[in-house]
């Protein structure tokens, strides 16, 4: 077994312990609606399950010299617009659900990872670069999404939830904007990385966007609606508080930098 595939068994291997953690969850939903949980299980199934074909040397294919990680994209399309719909129904916890922002957020990251797949097997580099750009335009639509429109909901609710949201949303788009950067920087843009490189950061950046964020989304929503907090519960409110701080702390630098100028 080569370090790639072993990297690839130990991602499945944490894919299926959140999964087994969200059902455990699900026993005592708290308040937090059953659907919830249920997107949250599938998200880390059906990625566990795509990284496992590449563990297997599966999912892969050779485009422009360099190995195009099919898979990853098969794993993106789905899990991705659904992250996208649990931050939507957490922004609009206790409102009627915004149907046609919440599709267009899910549709807009589908034409992102569309955008990357066909980039990944571009032959010709110009081409390549012409729909890394257009994947690139819609993720910032989508980030337009999530901090202007999806956030204003969270305003018409309660302080607290606002509040959980802008932790959620500050952990959710740091992530995020990861992928665009390892993509670019890995063998299907410039090659400044070898591919085992770009397979742990693939590995890493997906955990943590994916059982990483649920785990943060759904105790955040439990110590909302239960004062009663098991440990799981306190571990994601000092996450999310380390997050507000870091916030906090780059917002004053910005401003005393602002001063200077």
């Amino acid at each position: 077994m080569n370090l790639e595939s072993l990297l690839h068994w130990i991602y499945v291997a944490g894919m299926t312990i959140g999964a087994l953690h969200f059902w455990s969850l699900s026993r005592n939903p708290r308040g937090v609606p059953q659907y919830e949980y249920l997107v949250a299980m599938f998200i880390p199934i059906w990625s566990g399950l795509a990284y496992m074909a590449m563990a297997i040397d599966q999912g892969k294919v050779e485009a422009a010299g360099q190995i195009a990680h099919y898979a990853r994209y098969i794993d993106w399309m789905v899990t991705t617009p659904l992250l996208l719909l649990s931050l939507s129904w957490t922004a609009m916890q206790f409102i009627k659900k915004d149907w046609t922002l919440i599709g267009f957020l899910m549709s807009t990251q589908i034409v992102v990872i569309t955008s990357g797949l066909i980039a990944d097997l571009s032959e010709r580099d110009w081409v390549r670069y012409l729909w890394y750009i257009c994947g690139v335009c819609a993720f910032l639509i989508i980030l337009w999404g999530i901090w202007n429109p999806l956030r204003a909901k969270t305003r018409t609710q309660s302080s607290e939830l606002a509040n959980l949201y802008d932790k959620l949303v500050t952990y959710f788009t740091v992530l995020w904007i990861g992928y665009p950067i390892v993509w670019i920087i890995g063998p299907s843009g410039f090659g400044w990385i070898n591919q085992t490189i770009d397979t742990f950061l693939f590995c890493l950046l997906p955990f943590f966007s994916k059982v990483g964020f649920s785990f943060l989304d759904l105790h955040g929503l439990r110590n909302l609606n239960d004062s009663r907090q098991t440990t799981g519960d306190r571990f994601a409110e000092n996450t999310l508080q380390f997050v507000e701080n870091i916030t906090l702390f780059a917002n004053s630098r910005r401003q005393q930098s602002r001063r200077r100028v």
